[in-house]
């Protein structure tokens, strides 16, 4: 196994908070406690990162820009010489909380999940969301042609679209007709759904979830060149499979495992798209955490479970296997309580668009 010593990476979800109810939500954010820290707790979290001496935090959720102070947090750890980089859901960003979020952090990416309102707002749960993601990257566009007039760097930012059975044929729309609305954009990447959190529950990888056969469609150099060939040419188009985020046993013995996970209080899980946490940020040293998450990737069940898969409903049992074994008792009741897909529950279905608030 060659992973390093620390992660190359750290994802911190710094809320679970959010205005949104994603079908295929890895964390089930708005529909859990927040558990978000104080503003001093989350800067000693900042601190203990820091030590790790990772090349960069993305700040995700939950919906980031819901916590208060989040620019002094992300600006502790760009000061340590440490990228600081943003996921949002763009509900919230308006024209100074850009301004904000653009001088810090790194790279700032907008999730969108559909080429129309339509299909976007069905995935996302909540009605308004695509105008709302939209707005916010024309907030950003803007930001950026006018540091580019300026003489300045441009501004970081793209879209990150999660495919799902219900958004696979809008992708070359997208491309043709929501990429060029934003001439300043830097990137985007179309990543498969990953079997995690409701998108592990019963029903749904055979309903939404991408096949293998699916997976190598996406991430073939016929679809990828037939995608930059439609997106404008400033823009830099990738695909993922997401299978890395699987940790196949036979995968972390090749190439280990450079990036680590935490939860919004500072826990810190052995394998991010799984539950199972080894110990929290606030009370142990971060190196030893990290080795009891590599210690967390040969554990015999983990082995055995992942090593099973053949098929994206195998990932997703294995998911459901190792989430149970290695969660708390709240964790396993909160799994129990999520409704087979599809239900009658508009939060857990993309054929009704949601207007409930956060």
């Amino acid at each position: 196994m060659t992973t390093p010593k620390g992660p190359g990476d750290v994802v911190w979800d710094v809320t679970y908070a959010c205005p949104l109810r994603c079908v295929h939500c890895y964390s089930e954010s708005g529909r859990r406690p927040a558990r978000q820290l104080n503003h001093e707790e989350m800067l000693a979290v900042a601190d203990a990162i820091i030590s790790l001496r990772p090349q960069s935090v993305e700040f995700a959720g939950g919906e980031p820009l819901l916590v208060r102070g989040i620019v002094e947090v992300a600006e502790r750890i760009r000061e340590a010489g440490v990228a600081a980089n943003l996921y949002t859901g763009g509900w919230t960003l308006d024209r100074r909380s850009a301004e904000e979020v653009t001088r810090v952090f790194s790279r700032i990416t907008v999730s969108v999940d559909g080429a129309s309102a339509e299909v976007h707002d069905r995935i996302r749960g909540r009605a308004g969301s695509f105008e709302r993601a939209m707005s916010a990257l024309a907030f950003l566009d803007d930001l950026s042609g006018k540091r580019v007039a300026g003489g300045a760097d441009p501004v970081d930012f793209g879209v990150d679209y999660a495919v799902l059975r219900s958004n696979l044929h809008q992708l070359e729309e997208f491309c043709r007709t929501v990429a060029p609305r934003f001439p300043h954009m830097r990137f985007l990447t179309f990543a498969a759904a990953a079997p995690s959190g409701l998108a592990s529950r019963e029903g749904f990888a055979g309903h939404e979830l991408l096949g293998f056969d699916q997976l190598r469609t996406l991430v073939s150099g016929e679809r990828v060149e037939r995608l930059r060939s439609l997106a404008p040419r400033s823009v830099r188009v990738t695909t993922s499979d997401n299978l890395i985020l699987m940790m196949h046993p036979n995968f972390l013995r090749r190439h280990g495992f450079p990036l680590l996970q935490v939860e919004p209080d500072g826990e810190v899980r052995a394998m991010p798209i799984y539950e199972g946490t080894v110990g929290s940020l606030l009370t142990e040293d971060a190196g030893t955490l990290w080795k009891r998450a590599v210690e967390r990737w040969s554990d015999p069940l983990v082995v055995e479970a992942l090593s099973a898969v053949r098929s994206m409903e195998d990932w997703a049992e294995a998911t459901r296997r190792i989430d149970y074994h290695f969660g708390t008792d709240d964790v396993r009741r909160r799994i129990d309580r999520r409704p087979l897909y599809p239900s009658g529950d508009p939060a857990s279905s993309p054929l009704v668009p949601s207007s409930r608030t956060a």
